[in-house]
């Protein structure tokens, strides 16, 4: 074998014999750039799709797609007394359902005072008997009932481990966000259905994207709703009910204690309901508003190891 005398012979020699590899990583590697531009350009047409064309193009009044009473259970938070004021700002009628009358009574009675609007509050206490459901029906009978809201409890954002929760605050926590959702909803499709026309909207959070440390019942609720709407919606979608999971990330409560915490990325309530109810009939599945759906998708970005590391990392820190 002749001996090599320059590196340039033999860096030639080597790029010969493996042109070919060089050119096959190049065009996997152009593939998977193209791939990823793709996806990116796809994203961006969904967030304009579903967040920007909806408010510029007008569309049918809601009580026309859907109907003129919404069935509101868990009025009492903040997010779901918000979204209640936007449908009454349609012209919807509400019906609470709450198991604490003074939580809503003030919030019904200014609806109809400043939208012209009925509202109906409806005392039902599930964890006692079956007499809460017969309530709600005769509330309902009779009536165009076009929506379903259901709102998780907000005191699940709480950091709590499992161990540290009373026995009796852990089941009344999964019969408020787990069963009673599920069953409103048993109890207004048979309505939405025999109409074909409808909407159920659960309002959960974007803590069911990821796992987080402390918060196990809020991402274990909020992972029940999601995918519950999601095969609700596979399953009633062709008899004309759109259901919608809806996954917000921080929004601030509006108090005067939080008020340094409004902004860009913690809306107060009332906007972000007026963003939600835009993608109404758009997208079955969305953060509700725009820059939370940016949160969406760079939290999708990070690996979950590296989630999950990052949180304990955080929690030791804190």
């Amino acid at each position: 074998m002749a001996a090599v005398d320059s590196f340039q012979l033999l860096y030639r020699e080597i790029s010969r014999s493996c042109g070919f590899y060089f050119e096959t990583l190049a065009l996997v590697g152009a593939l998977y750039t193209a791939s990823r531009a793709v996806i990116l350009l796809r994203d961006c047409c969904t967030l304009v799709r579903v967040h920007f064309l909806p408010r510029m193009i007008p569309s049918k009044r809601l009580s026309q797609r859907f109907g003129d009473w919404a069935v509101v259970y868990g009025a009492s938070e903040p997010v779901a007394k918000a979204y209640a004021e936007e449908l009454a700002r349609h012209g919807i009628s509400i019906i609470f359902v709450t198991r604490d009358h003074t939580s809503v009574r003030d919030t019904a009675a200014s609806l109809s005072q400043s939208y012209g609007v009925e509202t109906v509050v409806i005392l039902a206490d599930f964890a006692l008997d079956q007499a809460a459901s017969k309530a709600i029906k005769e509330a309902m009978r009779g009536k165009d009932i076009g929506f379903l809201v259901n709102c998780l409890d907000e005191s699940l954002a709480s950091p709590q481990s499992l161990i540290e929760m009373p026995e009796q605050s852990l089941l009344d926590l999964v019969n408020k966000n787990i069963a009673v959702a599920t069953l409103m909803a048993r109890l207004v499709l048979p309505g939405m259905v025999e109409r074909s026309r409808g909407a159920v909207v659960n309002i959960s959070s974007g803590a069911c994207c990821r796992p987080m440390p402390g918060r196990v019942t809020l991402t274990a609720s909020t992972g029940y709703l999601d995918h519950f709407s999601r095969a609700l919606h596979l399953e009633y979608s062709g008899r004309g009910i759109f259901v919608q999971s809806l996954i917000p990330f921080q929004i601030a409560s509006g108090g005067q204690q939080l008020s340094s915490r409004q902004g860009w990325f913690a809306p107060k309530p009332e906007v972000y309901a007026r963003h939600a109810i835009s993608t109404l009939g758009v997208s079955n599945r969305t953060t509700g508003y725009w820059p939370h759906t940016l949160q969406y998708g760079l939290m999708r970005c990070i690996p979950e190891w590296i989630w999950v590391l990052g949180s304990r990392v955080f929690v030791s820190l804190s």
